[in-house]
């Protein structure tokens, strides 16, 4: 056994004291970050913003935006983005914390004066508080005052019941409509992103009953037929077999329909595309090896993928080979097909710290702007979801690209950040005094 770092633990009991001081540790911890967001966000009020009226469905500039529920003061839209950044967090999920920690102080304060005593965690906290955030302010009073004896008890069951109790009470427009539009919680979920090596995925999904028993019906009796023209596989696989031949089915099938002059109309199925990056080495060699799907960032072997290109329904399109270190030029701003591709494929991701968006749903930006004498070419280029984009075109967010998948970033309040091939790291441990 190696030798434990932990100081005077040489008995059960000091094991055990030490672990209790270290969770009260990381409970405070957590607190106090709440109460570091609220400071952040008092620092980035509305009126730090300047005016930034919308045009043709665009916005120019920062907005105050609402973070959590009526009554909230609202905070500068960018200003998460720092507070993440610090912390090693997503702007989404900064967002969500300095949400939270406004929900809690301003329209739940009876709960967070617990949380802040130490009597109810703050995880619990911030998920009534992310439960409240549709509510009216009165609303969410309700909640807290009935809750606010009692949330280090009650169970999850509970505490839903009494959100939608206050939902019906306080808002019971918006109750109706949460009712009628019920249906939207139906879903189905393929979770391609979670692919493996061995090529198999997860698939869940909330239906309509009758659609449930229809699907159910038609995978059974796929199954069956798997079985009657000699399948050996088992029931499972088998079914699991039928519910991609009833997909496969539906996207080669045209619907004819009579059009009004009496001509067919032919509604064409819709394409799934996927992108298979395969090496020289992974397609000439005759054993197997390993092929990267672009939409999943997963990896599946080349038998996987020779399976499906070997489907008659699969259409398979070969497009030529993008050196990724090859430099490319243009002297327009207009960036070329083959030049955003290229950035595309260096940057799979959003070249923002700890942002997931694909690139491919990412705008392509200029790193230097092409009005300030920035090139359009391959060593300026980046891929920038909208947000942060944004943020980097009007606030003080600048980056450099210092390799293909290489981006350094220095944030408002002097933290340096490297994103390289999609993985973020601080530089800066803390950002310099001001």
């Amino acid at each position: 056994m190696a030798d434990s770092e932990l100081p005077d633990c040489d008995t059960p009991a000091a094991v055990l004291a030490f672990a209790q001081e270290q969770r009260a540790a990381v409970q405070r911890g957590e607190v106090l970050i709440l109460e570091a967001a609220l400071v952040w966000a008092a620092m980035h009020p509305e009126e730090t913003v300047t005016d930034a009226e919308p045009a043709a469905g665009l916005v120019f500039g920062e907005l105050a935006v609402p973070l959590a529920g009526e009554g909230t003061p609202l905070v500068a839209e960018f200003a998460p983005m720092g507070f993440g950044a610090a912390l090693g967090m997503s702007t989404d999920a900064a967002r969500a914390l300095v949400g939270d920690a406004l929900e809690l102080a301003h329209r739940l304060p009876r709960i967070f004066k617990r949380v802040r005593a130490g009597e109810v965690l703050a995880w619990k906290a911030r998920r009534i508080a992310q439960l409240t955030t549709t509510l009216p302010l009165d609303g969410a009073e309700f909640v807290d005052r009935q809750l606010a004896a009692s949330v280090d008890k009650i169970g999850w069951a509970a505490i839903g019941r009494l959100v939608d109790r206050a939902k019906v009470m306080f808002d019971p427009e918006g109750a109706e409509q949460d009712r009628r539009e019920a249906a939207d919680g139906r879903r189905f979920d393929v979770h391609t992103r979670e692919a493996a090596h061995d090529g198999v995925i997860h698939v869940e999904g909330v239906l309509d009953l009758a659609d449930a028993i229809d699907l159910d019906t038609a995978i059974r009796q796929g199954a069956e037929e798997l079985s009657a023209l000699g399948s050996t596989e088992s029931l499972d696989v088998r079914r699991s077999m039928a519910a991609g031949e009833l997909a496969r089915r539906q996207l080669a099938f045209d619907l004819h329909a009579e059009a009004s002059d009496g001509a067919a109309s032919v509604i064409k199925p819709r394409q799934v595309v996927i992108h298979v990056h395969l090496s020289d080495a992974a397609i000439s060699r005759d054993e197997a090896g390993i092929a990267h799907v672009e939409e999943t960032r997963s990896i599946v072997s080349t038998e996987q993928v020779r399976g499906w290109c070997a489907n008659p329904d699969a259409a398979v399109v070969i497009k030529p080979v993008i050196d990724l270190d090859a430099h490319h030029h243009t002297d327009a701003y207009a960036i070329p097909a083959r030049l955003t591709e290229q950035t595309r494929l260096a940057q799979l991701v959003c070249a923002f710290p700890w942002c997931e968006r694909p690139a491919r749903r990412c705008d392509t930006d200029h790193v230097t702007a092409h009005g300030s004498g920035g090139p359009t070419c391959s060593c300026n280029l980046a891929p920038l979801c909208r947000r942060h984009h944004r943020a980097k075109t009007h606030t003080g967010w600048t980056y450099d690209k210092t390799d293909a998948a290489t981006f350094l970033w220095r944030s408002p309040h002097g933290l340096h950040l490297v994103k390289r091939c999609g993985e973020t790291r601080l530089v800066t441990a803390h950002p310099p005094d001001e």
